[in-house]
């Protein structure tokens, strides 16, 4: 869809630095933008409506990123969300202003 001018938004669980880089150099210089999602454990932990992570805790599910599968933070993302301090439609109105100049 990119290759036919199209802007392509994705969320992935991607846990490791390598994985996000290697996508990211797939496409053309400027076109890949990381949007980090930053919420302490802790706090998806409290949000957390499906009851995955205390599976996880209690070893009901394996390789759970955070809790027995790590998580490599971004170290230079784009734009860097921070769910604490923001509610999702501030998130979302930040982001969209954040994209607004790259375009």
């Amino acid at each position: 869809m990119a290759d036919a001018g199209l802007i392509v938004l994705t969320a992935f669980i991607s846990p490791f630095r390598a994985e996000r880089e290697l996508v990211r150099q797939m496409l053309p210089e400027g076109e890949f933008v990381e949007i980090f999602v930053d919420t302490p454990l802790e706090v998806a932990e409290a949000r957390d409506v499906k009851g995955l992570y205390k599976k996880a805790r209690s070893g009901q599910l394996k390789n759970f990123t955070g809790i027995d599968s790590p998580y490599e933070a971004p170290e230079k993302p784009e734009i860097r969300v921070n769910t604490v301090e923001m509610t999702p439609q501030e998130a979302a109105e930040f982001i969209v202003r954040k994209l607004m100049p790259l375009k």
